[in-house]
């Protein structure tokens, strides 16, 4: 079982490594009057960690507000 794990992990490295230098090419983001130039693999993995904290944070809200109805009823 630990050779299928590592083989995962490399096989998933890979990818991102591909993905990244295949994005090298730069985007200019803008919000609110400022810019922000960066890389397309950048900004993807940017836009990921903040879904990943946004969703987090929304299902532990979700799960505390499950808590607290069941705990008054």
């Amino acid at each position: 079982m630990r050779y299928v794990n590592i083989a995962l992990i490399v096989l998933i490295t890979a990818a991102i490594l591909l993905f990244k230098f295949q994005n090298l090419s730069s985007v200019t983001v803008s919000l609110l009057g400022m810019s922000m130039t960066l890389p397309l693999s950048v900004l993807t993995f940017l836009v990921y960690l903040l879904g990943m904290v946004s969703g987090s944070a929304l299902f532990s809200a979700y799960r505390k507000l499950y808590k607290g109805s069941k705990a008054t009823a």
